[in-house]
């Protein structure tokens, strides 16, 4: 079912900031998000709004507002736009399906948005995490922060400042934005209770230097890291310098060698250790009497800001984000000079005051739309009732699929691999599995 309608903003709306939202029509009564035109440029700016009805408690909306092709060396201060905004509305308590993150069959490399739907079997998907990128790496898929599917824990979260992460409840279909988590972890010894922290997962190692001449890794007393890798990040783990411990499906050591890079099965893990760290991780793992092979046992905890446990069910699901927008129906994303804050391509996701998830993209880099700055997109956020929101890669990343066909128009001159992506399946997560 598909409806539209076009609406010229009357210049009798309230004029207000950047970052705050336009609450409401001069004739007055209480605004919906279908009633505010976006608070993007001039009032006065045509504004066209179609909506697709894409299963009962699914809609997807494509505002375009304005009508004047913009030039290129204008798109970051133009009141005339255009804007081209899509936004995917699921109503938790009418839609039957599941919202969930997904990599496609392994983390580390990158693969196109459509792809990953298609690999997924989505109705609807959007690109997600910060990630590497780098061509130069071999695991360019690596989020540059939180990475939870399925309950298991691929990627930390990052110590940067302006990381804030999204969390997703795929049996209920709820989403919370705990900001900036933490976690720790440690692989233990089940026999002697022996272990070791885990300083980064599905990261190469860093090899340090006096460690990089030395035959015998273990010799190496400078402080390495502690990397574990499971099969599901990639089948190939990083080689260099360093030990490197295989455990199976249980826990238990398969193989132990000195020197980092091997091909894991699909239900193996790689523990892999480099510096002085060497030594500790090939003690733990050693056999008892030479008859019994060490088990180990990981001990991981996800926290929130305030050191409450965020719970890794295989239905927890989890993507990293930069910024958050509007928290408790306020703007809560700070001023800034630096590119990220000027006008980009931008995808971003967040929960309505009545419950509902949006999940939007705001096509950049073009004539035909300029992008937001955060602010900016703040603001478009709480005009579409997204009472807390947070911000997701963007940029080239920026995509929305849709029944099997790009939705939007990614800047760029094709649409770019993602490490990930946020998707809405048409089956229930009870019944996926």
């Amino acid at each position: 079912m598909r409806r539209s309608s076009t609406v010229r903003a009357s210049r009798k709306l309230v004029a207000v900031g950047l970052g705050t939202l336009l609450v409401g029509l001069a004739t007055g009564g209480p605004a919906t998000s279908e009633d505010v035109p976006l608070p993007l440029g001039d009032a006065d700016l045509v504004e066209t709004r179609t909506v697709t009805e894409l299963a009962p408690g699914v809609s997807l909306t494509h505002i375009s507002r304005g009508t004047e092709p913009a030039r290129e060396k204008d798109y970051q201060t133009t009141r005339r736009g255009p804007w081209q905004v899509r936004v995917l509305t699921i109503d938790p308590a009418v839609a039957v399906g599941s919202l969930r993150a997904t990599y496609g069959p392994d983390l580390a490399p990158t693969e196109k948005t459509s792809e990953l739907a298609a690999y997924s079997g989505a109705m609807a998907a959007v690109n997600a995490s910060f990630f590497t990128f780098s061509g130069s790496s071999n695991y360019p898929g690596d989020p540059v922060g939180l990475g939870l599917y399925d309950g298991q824990l691929l990627s930390e979260p990052s110590t940067g400042t302006a990381e804030v992460s999204l969390l997703v409840d795929s049996r209920t279909n709820q989403v919370s934005m705990p900001g900036k988590l933490s976690w720790r972890e440690r692989v233990v010894n089940k026999r002697t209770g022996n272990g070791l922290k885990v300083e980064m997962l599905g990261h190469p190692p860093v090899v340090p230097a006096e460690c990089a001449k030395k035959n015998n890794p273990t010799k190496c007393r400078q402080s390495g890291d502690v990397v574990r890798l499971p099969a599901q990040f990639s089948a190939n783990t990083p080689s260099g310098k360093g030990v490197e411990v295989v455990l199976g499906r249980n826990g238990c050591v398969i193989r132990r060698e000195k020197e980092r890079g091997t091909t894991l099965k699909p239900v193996q893990t790689s523990i892999q250790a480099t510096g002085k760290q060497t030594k500790r991780l090939m003690t733990i793992t050693r056999m008892h009497n030479n008859k019994r092979k060490a088990c180990l046992r990981s001990s991981m905890r996800l926290r929130d800001s305030t050191g409450a446990r965020i719970p890794t069910g295989p239905w927890m699901y989890g993507v990293n984000g930069r910024f958050t927008l509007t928290r408790a129906g306020q703007v809560a994303v700070p001023r800034g000079e630096t590119s990220l804050f000027q006008r980009h391509p931008r995808t971003f996701v967040g929960r309505t005051s009545a419950g509902q998830i949006r999940i939007v993209t705001i096509d950049g880099r073009q004539a035909t739309s300029v992008g937001a700055g955060l602010r900016e997109t703040a603001a478009v956020a709480l005009a579409l009732d997204m009472a807390d929101s947070i911000n997701l890669d963007g940029g080239g990343s920026t995509t929305m699929v849709v029944n099997g066909a790009v939705a939007n128009r990614p800047s760029g001159s094709s649409e770019r691999e993602v490490g990930d992506a946020l998707i809405w399946s048409p089956t229930p997560w009870a019944r996926r599995r």
